[in-house]
């Protein structure tokens, strides 16, 4: 499989749109996450509403294409979902690019589904559902 088949254009374009979603300082809530296989790093900033609901999300990001879609895409539908959606999806994620799930049913997916075949970008894939999960945790522990 060539790298043509990983970065394409839909990706490539899924990237840029993380500049619409700065880290910012008011976010409250932060997690980090790195691939060590290939090196990517992402922070999130979070912030939650009266209900525990991630309201915004902040992303800075030092990844390759496919880490940063796959962030965009998180970043897409997370909003309004609890913390136990959410690491319900980063283990649906998880068990699919290990093999043992079909793809999750989180909006937007099909995109990145090409660095399956990739176990190189696997941990790329996962930073942002890594990263929330960090930023979630602490909070929980926080309150």
């Amino acid at each position: 499989m060539s790298a043509a088949v990983l970065y394409t254009p839909e990706v490539l374009a899924l990237a840029i749109e993380l500049a619409r979603n700065p880290l910012t300082q008011d976010l409250p809530h932060r997690g980090e996450a790195r691939s060590a296989s290939c090196g990517s790093t992402i922070t999130l900033g979070l912030a939650t509403d009266d209900e525990g609901r991630l309201s915004r999300i902040g992303v800075r990001s030092q990844a390759c294409a496919i880490g940063q879609a796959s962030a965009a895409l998180f970043v897409s539908a997370a909003k309004g979902r609890t913390p136990q959606e959410v690491e319900a999806a980063g283990q649906a994620v998880a068990d699919w690019l290990s093999g043992k799930g079909d793809l999750p049913d989180w909006p937007g997916l099909a995109p990145i589904a090409a660095a399956r075949d990739y176990p190189a970008r696997h941990g790329a894939v996962l930073l942002p559902w890594k990263a929330a999960a960090q930023a979630l945790s602490l909070h929980q522990a926080e309150g």
